[in-house]
């Protein structure tokens, strides 16, 4: 009786909390730290995959604008110069480099691209390196996935990703620190009705990556995982990151999501939730009361497949009780 007790008062409480900051953007650790650390991203070389747009578009934005030395990289070299063109910064738009890279084009050309990107700049090699670039199919029951596509989820999203911070990390060895900034996702922490196979591949990020940082922690490796919820942006990169017009979503922006993982990285965060609620919310429950965050799961499972076919709000409350308004 007094577990039941415990366990309802304890809920009843996290609920308060999360209540308090409803307007939040993060995690409550993340929300403590006020600014970015400049000192800590300024001078320093980052390089970022999925750089041509979306997200990676606008972190590499904001980066510029606190004076690191970037390297941008994604497979459309058109988009990734466009991009660089409309930076500013102490080293921006000139001293930026452009990296044409695919990541499921396998480990030769993946060793070529480390070692150009360790030469870009005499005297410096990565210090940061932000896997952004991700590959999601638009949303569908799990058992709706082609092979081709379940390959190419993960080619993109844990294979290419694994094999390049594989390449990459003996030479962060070599100068004893490197920082690997990790853009996964809430569906890596939570069930996510409708994204099995995306789901499934941050999730092997996120174990890959807690991995790697205990074990090489002690030999100055860093590793910030990310896990934004629903984030809007007009060039996305993905069903995650696509502009949802006509829908009653609640989105993040892009700026706002950029703006925090710099913020993380700079204070050397292990792992951070950027989302508005309720997936803020739900993130919370499935991680601290798991048997009534996957009972809410469970309840909206079917439902949130249901509005995602009619290109409804698929993030909403209301998929509680069956309901929600298409587009």
């Amino acid at each position: 009786m007094l577990a039941v007790v415990f366990f309802w008062v304890s809920f009843l409480l996290l609920l308060l909390l999360l209540f308090k900051f409803a307007t939040a953007h993060g995690d409550f650790t993340l929300m403590s730290k006020k600014h970015v650390k400049r000192e800590e991203i300024e001078d320093k070389v980052v390089w970022i995959t999925g750089a041509s747009r979306g997200i990676g578009e606008v972190l590499a934005k904001q980066l510029a604008g606190l004076g690191a030395k970037l390297i941008i990289s994604a497979r459309d070299e058109a988009g990734l110069e466009r991009v660089k063109n409309e930076l500013s910064g102490k080293f921006a738009p000139n001293e930026v480099k452009v990296l044409p890279l695919d990541l499921s084009s396998g480990e030769n050309k993946l060793k070529e691209a480390v070692e150009i990107a360790e030469s870009l700049f005499p005297g410096s090699g990565v210090d940061y390196m932000i896997h952004n670039a991700a590959f999601e199919r638009p949303k569908s029951t799990a058992l709706d996935v082609s092979e081709e596509s379940m390959k190419t989820t993960f080619d993109v999203n844990v294979l290419g990703t694994i094999s390049l911070t594989r390449l990459l990390t003996p030479r962060m060895l070599q100068r004893g620190q490197g920082h690997f900034v990790v853009m996964s996702s809430a569906a890596g922490k939570t069930p996510a009705p409708g994204q099995a196979v995306y789901s499934a591949s941050k999730h092997a990020l996120n174990g890959y990556f807690h991995s790697l940082r205990s074990e090489l922690y002690h030999k100055g490796i860093r590793v910030t995982v990310v896990c934004p919820g629903p984030i809007e942006t007009s060039t996305g990169s993905g069903a995650e990151a696509i502009r949802k017009k006509g829908t009653s979503e609640k989105r993040l922006s892009s700026e706002r999501c950029a703006q925090l993982t710099i913020i993380a990285a700079s204070h050397n965060l292990k792992e951070v939730w950027i989302s508005s609620q309720p997936v803020l919310a739900v993130m919370y429950l499935v991680q601290y009361m798991p048997t009534i965050g996957y009972w809410l799961m469970d309840k909206i499972g079917g439902n949130r497949v249901e509005a995602a076919a009619r290109k409804g709000n698929t993030y909403s409350l209301s998929l509680l009780f069956g309901k929600n308004k298409s587009s």
